[in-house]
């Protein structure tokens, strides 16, 4: 199946978009289809390498601006910088996409009190910091029609095994959404957030999911759709939450998994295992228990 961009050619002209983790995975899938749809982009990560080259080949396919910054979202001062950068550069900013992230799978007796930090000062307090230095920027500056666009993950809301430090932090990226969606909303600045299922990418899933553990678990079994997502299918998403089209929704946490967490969610859910044979038994069963 061939997935297509959906919105309209120029959908997000003159937007400035910073993407932070911008550089690789879906941080750049969603920053590519934003530059189609008529967006400038500045995006931000520590491998100045890394932001060059994928800057530089975003340019050479879409043909539009991108900026790139070294910044370690973990540091207050660094995103200020960042941020002092990308004004500079394009006059301002329309819409932050909190992008940046960390995780591994362990059995969290295995961690260690760093081994948390790494996850966490990425995830939470990197949203934290970029949201604060931006936020307030457009505040003092009584600027209004902005756009935070946060991505936090399915199992926010419920927790998960495994993946301890990363569902304590989306999960607080989860309530800084909706908390600020209604303090900040005065300011005419409204939050919205992204909830992906699997969504392979070499470099996060590599470190998610290492070595043959994906052909394994065949984690598309786990999602009722039996396949994984498209990058553009997460792209389409997040250009509609940040153009003018979604300007009424605020606070809203979307969750783009093909039913994976609703599969997982339902006591008897994994009856989807019984075969159409044993249904007849099962039915001729019951009706003999009546």
């Amino acid at each position: 199946m061939a997935h297509k961009g959906m919105l309209r050619d120029g959908a997000l002209n003159d937007k400035v978009i910073v993407v932070t983790g911008g550089g690789t995975g879906l941080g750049r899938a969603m920053g590519e289809y934003f530059l189609e749809l008529g967006a400038k982009l500045a995006i931000c990560g520590r491998r100045t390498e890394v932001l060059e080259k994928a800057a530089a080949e975003m340019m050479a396919a879409k043909g539009s601006e991108v900026f790139t910054h070294s910044c370690d979202v973990r540091n207050y001062e660094e995103v200020e910088a960042f941020r002092d950068a990308v004004l500079a550069h394009y006059g301002k900013v329309d819409v932050l996409l909190n992008n940046a992230a960390g995780n591994f799978i362990s059995p969290t007796e295995r961690l260690s009190p760093g081994a948390f930090d790494a996850v966490i000062d990425i995830v939470l307090k990197g949203t934290k910091n970029c949201t604060l230095a931006f936020g307030k920027n457009w505040i003092k500056a009584e600027e209004r029609d902005k756009v935070v666009l946060n991505i936090t993950t399915t199992y926010a809301s419920t927790g998960s095994a495994f993946v301890v430090p990363s569902a304590m932090a989306k999960a607080g990226v989860s309530a800084m959404t909706r908390s600020l969606a209604v303090e900040w909303a005065r300011y005419g600045i409204r939050f919205n957030a992204i909830a992906p299922g699997p969504f392979p990418t070499e470099g996060a899933w590599s470190r998610l999911l290492p070595g043959d553990i994906p052909d394994m678990l065949k984690i598309e079994n786990q999602v009722p759709l039996k396949r994984a997502g498209d990058k553009q299918e997460l792209a389409n998403l997040a250009a509609f939450l940040v153009s003018d089209y979604a300007a009424y929704m605020n606070g809203e946490i979307v969750t783009i998994d093909g039913g994976e967490w609703l599969l997982g969610a339902g006591e008897l859910n994994f009856l989807e295992a019984v075969p159409d044979e044993m249904w007849d038994w099962i039915g001729e069963a019951t009706r003999k228990g009546k």
